[in-house]
Order: C-alpha cells, then structure tokens, then sequence
C-alpha cells in the first residue's frame, strides 16, 4: 500500500506501449544512421517493425488500445478480427506524438524506481510469444499434413 502503491497504479497498462515506443525509437536511429544509409544506397531495404497480439486482454482498457497508441509510420499491425472489427467502429489512427517517446522514457524508469525488472519481464513475455506462435505453427503445419498427406517416401 501507500505511495509506492499509488505510484505503480499510475503506471498500470502503459509498460508495453512505452517499451513499443523505444524500440520504435531505436529503429529511427538505426534506419537513420549513416550505415544504414550508406546501405540504402546499395539496395538494402527497411524491415519494418511488427507489432503483434494488439488485442486488449484487460476489459479495463479501451479494446483498441494497443492499436491506437501504436501508430506509427514502416510498421505493421496485426489484429484479431475482434480488435479489428472494433477499431474499424471507433477507433483512430493519430500519429503518436513526438513527446510520446519521452514520456516512455519516463514511464519504464518509474517502473525501474518501483523495483520492476523490465529485462526479466520482457524475456518472460518473448518466452511465452515464441511458444505461443510455436504451437500456432505446428497446429498449422499439422493441419496441412492431413490434407495433404507426402505422395510418396521421402528420399
């Protein structure tokens, strides 16, 4: 309880979006960088950024949440039809604010202050990601083989 309390409920439901953020901002300064543009020159392309499971799990937020406060240019969003079919009703696509990315900067350092160690929850949710698009591939894979079963032995 208290102030720490106080302050961590502030914090509640922005962790993802800041973190989002800077790794937006770490993306311009990468595709910004003289390397990068001396590659550009040669015919390297931009890999644009993947912004995956935008549905809202906490009935609290607004169910376009993470679509909205994502907004950002070469990056893709991936929806489920749900949050799709919600942010087609009432959702807005308004570039984020440049002040956004400081504001991250501060939201993941009060975060820090409050003893949360970001660099083990983010390699907990990377864990549970992989895996989660891991059984999604194999049920796909799976699904495929049974209908389309090999003509005949594999060499």
């Amino acid at each position: 309880g208290g102030e720490p309390a106080a302050r961590a409920g502030k914090l509640l439901g922005q962790a993802a979006v800041a973190n989002a953020r800077l790794a937006y901002r770490h993306y311009l300064g990468i595709v910004g960088s003289d390397r990068f543009r001396r590659l550009e020159a040669r015919g390297a392309r931009r890999q644009r950024l993947l912004w995956a499971s935008t549905s809202t799990k906490n009935p609290g937020y607004s169910d376009v949440k993470y679509v909205e406060e994502l907004v950002l240019p070469e990056t893709v969003t991936t929806l489920p039809r749900p949050t799709l079919r919600a942010f087609l009703d009432h959702g807005r696509a308004e570039p984020v604010p440049p002040a956004a990315f400081e504001e991250a900067v501060r939201v993941l350092a009060a975060l820090a202050e409050l003893g949360v160690d970001l660099g083990q929850v983010m390699a907990e949710l990377e864990a549970e990601g992989v895996a989660a698009f891991r059984r999604s591939f194999e049920a796909l894979i799976g699904a495929v083989a049974e209908r389309q079963p090999l003509a005949g032995p594999v060499s």
